[in-house]
């Protein structure tokens, strides 16, 4: 659309919904000369990722681990601290955080001149919505970037008080003795293994024959053991029947026959995207029983104008993804660019305890493949740094091409894992020539540092080749 076109309209683009992908969208639109607008339904920007996925629940993970950790040093026990903070206690200091990153990309709209319309938008046609207070507003161009929120089946009663979604959980004030986390995908395991940390006894219940059946096997097989290791009693391959709440707790029957009674439920299974109140009906563009809708490579839907990005279009579902998408839409529609930027080079980051990250192909992928690699490892027991901070659980795993060496894949596991696979993903990007498992041993690294992970494991792989 010309510019001549586009100045019909009160924008050139409208965004609905400032999450991760909204933020992406409309700062690359705006930063790129065109008249932006968004529309936030809730009192503060942000989306789901600031108030209640992605921050809280990271904020609260390392409230859990760091308050736990020093209560179980030795010199602790040792003056007598042997307090159990509540849950409430717990996650005080998530609303600061949350204050401090709503004020952060508050001023992104602010410094782009991008208004923020208060409300929930609707389609009324294909280029104008409607806002909550009656203020339609007209634009060129959309994105759909309005997030997901957890999925809850009719059979669940989520208005009893020890029934929770992921959503609810972080609302929790005392702590139970006991939980069942029905779901065992990233959003499961993460609380699961939260909540063990506390001492809680946790029921983690796998709908599949594996966790997390997208990682790498031997990664799998780690969060496995170290999950059954620390306590958590896993149940694969099994499905709700029903959910009986009582005064004393929550009693969940499985359809093998299976009762399992605990003080709590954490209902983990699914998102849906929130699409039902966007007035689509007056579009072309259909959401699926999910409520996620379809896209193209450049993020356009059935009608070329208008985008959606993040979790309403449904897999990878990560915030880092979303901003991501964003930017490539804005991009697209700036003519600056036409790559599909949302399944390609995103690693995963999965804060369970030890966390877990990963980049690239997986061995069953590769095998699959026929494609000849080779394995370099490098465990973290054998690291100095791991050594002096007691984090000695994991390992990094590199997988290369035995013949050209080039790095296929990289997968973490243990402390700082979501950090230091930025390296081998850095690596990865580079040209064919420069993108080499080589690199890793001819570079000098910090030591004693987690990253030196990466020369152990070259050395490792590259001796194995013959």
């Amino acid at each position: 659309m010309s510019q001549s076109e586009r100045s019909k309209f009160d924008y050139d683009l409208f965004v609905i919904g400032t999450g991760p992908g909204g933020e992406g969208a409309a700062m690359q639109a705006a930063k790129g000369g065109w008249r932006v607008g968004v529309a936030e339904r809730y009192r503060q920007i942000g989306g789901g990722c600031t108030h209640w996925g992605t921050i809280p629940s990271k904020a609260l993970r390392y409230a859990v681990t760091s308050t736990m950790r020093s209560l179980k040093n030795p010199v602790m026990r040792e003056l007598g601290y042997t307090v159990a903070p509540s849950m409430e206690q717990l996650g005080r200091g998530t609303q600061t955080i949350i204050g401090r990153q709503v004020s952060m990309r508050q001023s992104f709209y602010d410094r782009n001149n991008v208004p923020i319309h208060r409300g929930q938008a609707r389609f009324i046609d294909e280029h104008t919505v409607r806002i909550d207070d009656g203020e339609t507003v007209t634009a060129a161009h959309f994105v759909i970037a309005t997030g997901s929120r957890p999925y809850r089946p009719s059979n669940v009663d989520f208005s009893h008080p020890q029934v929770y979604d992921s959503d609810t959980i972080l609302g929790m004030h005392d702590r139970p003795s006991s939980i069942t986390v029905y779901g065992a995908g990233v959003i499961g395991t993460e609380y699961a293994s939260m909540f063990r940390n506390l001492g809680i006894k946790v029921n983690l219940i796998n709908t599949r024959g594996q966790l997390l059946e997208f990682l790498d096997d031997e990664i799998i097989d780690a969060l496995s053991y170290h999950l059954r290791d620390q306590g958590v009693i896993i149940r694969h391959n099994e499905y709700i029947d029903r959910l009986e709440p009582h005064e004393d707790g929550v009693v969940l029957y499985l359809k093998s026959g299976k009762a399992l009674k605990t003080d709590a439920f954490l209902w983990a299974n699914g998102r849906q995207g929130n699409t039902d109140d966007l007035g689509l009906q007056n579009l072309p563009i259909e959401a699926n029983s999910r409520g996620q809708i379809d896209v193209d490579d450049q993020f356009q839907t059935c009608l070329p104008h208008i985008y959606a990005v993040g979790d309403v279009i449904g897999i990878p579902s990560l915030a880092s993804a979303a901003y991501t998408q964003g930017r490539a839409a804005g991009m697209h529609m700036l003519g600056q660019c036409s790559g599909n930027l949302r399944l390609h080079d995103i690693p995963t980051g999965i804060y369970t305890s030890p966390e877990i990250s990963s980049v690239g192909a997986t061995e069953k992928e590769l095998t699959e493949q026929c494609v000849p690699y080779e394995v370099g490892q490098a465990q973290f027991r054998s690291l100095a740094r791991a050594q002096i901070t007691g984090e000695t659980v994991g390992m990094l795993k590199l997988l290369f091409h035995r013949e050209t060496k080039r790095v296929l894949g990289v997968h973490c596991f243990g402390a700082n894992a979501s950090e230091i696979v930025h390296i081998g993903q850095a690596i990865m990007n580079q040209p064919d020539e420069h993108n080499t498992i080589e690199y890793f041993i001819e570079t000098t690294f910090n030591y004693p540092t987690m990253a030196e992970a990466y020369r152990v494991a070259a050395l490792n792989g590259i001796n194995r080749l013959f």
